[in-house]
């Protein structure tokens, strides 16, 4: 009896010690988050932070002046306040005395300090020094200088007002980073980053995993004083195949996929763009707007029936976008489209419904007609990924008299074509690079003709230019936003570029990731993200 009294002793403590050590690991895992990064980082500095792979984890690991919340207004960050000269050229920021960056051991007996307004001047200067070669180093073109006031006042003045200024420093290539630590050279900044983000570098082996930790010491706080973030870590693995990732987040690996890929966006959604019925009970999708426009561009320097409007606006209006999104992007996108901003965006304009076929033909006709033609043919490049989208429109604009040659071009030589104006017509995307239709509109700003700048189509309005000049200058938000719209209603009758649709940024997550959100530019920030 002794003997099984003992054995029974000995099973049950064996069950509690097994039960706690599994209830301990579950609660370690609902402190870390997990995604899976498909492309391979090259970098953590943010001075080159160029692709969205590069931008996540930057997110967690540094700071800048300001940065933006959900509905992408701009918020204080490092700064805890601003003020802008009459003018628009003075940006005096006063910081925040209690940002401190994470450990490093070349901060002396202390291991870290605050930061000041110093560190900014370095930062920045260091993102136009030449031999860095940063590709942020645009975003400060418009910059005279900047000045350490003092330690809690950092001034930027610029060459000319320009609005959407704010929204440039929100980028993560203005990040702070500190002098002691990036100059050193026994240090590699690359791969062992030193920032003030809510988490900090932990390990990195490139293109297997990467883990990052919570900072302790992080500034901010959330609605009722708690510091943040949640999470004790954050871990990012590096699968290549994106069917392969799936399976993982399916097999509860994952915490959170983003996006739609060909090999699973048939699984995971029904047909009009709805999370499969099967997954209700163990997934959350959330789906929103994102700032990516697609369109089709017109050179209207290009000796073609494009030149002629009314056959841009024939095939404007000789297309169902809404039938196109429902069998070809599954009803993800924006089908009732204005001009070039998209939603999500100030100066967004709403027009009614473009799809009319019959005065699609009438116009067709009148051209064929005065031009005594008996077809009209236009050719147009695009590269293999909108193939689909490309033979559609082949078949709709064939039904109101236009023959539409689809060249299947890689995307290299497609960018080069554009850039060169040796394409008519053309297929392209724009995703904003900050929050400001500006970003948009100087696509068609004639002293930004490509190969200089990014107006591909080579449109030129005087009015257009015009309204463009006043809104840089323009200090007033609501001005501001008028002139957008007076803007973006010239590109809609111009028709130099045909809009597509307006993209949605689609993320999926377990049912118990909570804080998680969507915005706009799909940026990735886990500092209020938790897991029950």
């Amino acid at each position: 009896m002794k003997s099984i009294i003992h054995y029974v002793s000995i099973f049950c403590v064996c069950v509690l010690t097994f039960s706690c050590q599994k209830k301990s690991a579950n609660q370690d895992i609902n402190l870390v988050f997990r995604y899976n990064e498909n492309a391979n980082i090259q970098t953590l500095d943010p001075a080159f932070a160029r692709s969205m792979a590069i931008i996540w984890p930057c997110n967690q690991l540094f700071n800048g002046l300001v940065q933006l919340d959900d509905s992408l207004h701009v918020q204080p960050d490092i700064a805890r306040s601003w003020t802008i000269s009459e003018d628009g050229k003075r940006y005096d920021f006063t910081l925040r005395s209690n940002v401190y960056f994470h450990k490093h051991t070349n901060f002396g007996a202390d291991s870290t300090r605050t930061v000041n307004a110093r560190d900014f001047a370095y930062s920045f200067n260091r993102i136009v020094d030449k031999d860095v070669v940063s590709p942020g180093a645009w975003i400060f073109q418009k910059v005279e200088k900047f000045t350490a006031v003092n330690d809690s006042v950092f001034r930027i003045e610029l060459k000319e007002a320009f609005p959407a200024f704010l929204g440039l420093l929100s980028m993560r290539y203005a990040s702070v980073v500190p002098k002691e630590v990036v100059e050193d050279k026994t240090q590699d900044f690359r791969s062992h980053p030193i920032g003030t983000g809510p988490f900090y570098f932990k390990f990195w082996e490139e293109n297997i995993k990467l883990v990052l930790r919570k900072n302790n010491r992080y500034f901010e706080k959330d609605e009722n004083g708690v510091s943040l973030p949640y999470l004790e870590a954050v871990s990012i693995t590096f699968l290549p195949d994106k069917q392969s990732s799936f399976l993982q987040f399916l097999q509860g690996n994952l915490d959170f996929i983003s996006g739609l890929d060909p090999s699973y966006k048939d699984e995971i959604i029904t047909e009009d763009g709805q999370l499969n019925p099967k997954y209700n009970d163990k997934i959350q999708m959330v789906t929103g707007p994102y700032l990516n426009t697609e369109y089709l561009g017109f050179n209207l320097d290009s000796p073609s029936a494009v030149q002629d409007k009314r056959i841009r606006q024939a095939l404007n209006k000789g297309f169902d976008r809404n039938k196109m999104l429902l069998h070809l992007r599954s009803g993800m996108g924006e089908d009732n489209v204005g001009g070039i901003i998209p939603k999500g965006l100030e100066g967004q304009i709403s027009l009614d419904p473009l799809y009319n076929p019959q005065v699609a033909l009438e116009l067709v006709n009148a051209y064929k007609k005065e031009k005594k033609l008996d077809r009209v043919e236009v050719t147009l490049s695009t590269n293999a990924s909108y193939l689909d989208i490309g033979e559609y429109l082949q078949r709709e604009w064939k039904k109101i008299g236009i023959d539409v040659v689809v060249d299947v071009t890689p995307p290299a030589s497609l960018r080069q074509g554009m850039a060169s104006g040796k394409v008519s017509f053309f297929r392209g995307s724009w995703i904003a690079d900050y929050p400001d239709a500006e970003n948009y509109l100087s696509l068609f700003y004639s002293k930004n003709k490509a190969p200089n700048g990014p107006n591909y189509t080579r449109f030129d309005n005087k009015e257009y230019d015009k309204l463009y000049n006043q809104a840089l200058s323009e200090v007033s938000p609501d001005k501001r936003t008028t002139l957008y719209q007076q803007m973006d209603h010239i590109i809609a009758d111009e028709v130099p570029a045909i809009i597509l649709f307006y993209d949605r940024a689609a993320r999926f997550s377990h049912q118990n990731v909570k804080g998680l959100g969507i915005n706009p530019m799909n940026n990735l920030f886990l500092k209020r993200v938790y897991k029950e």
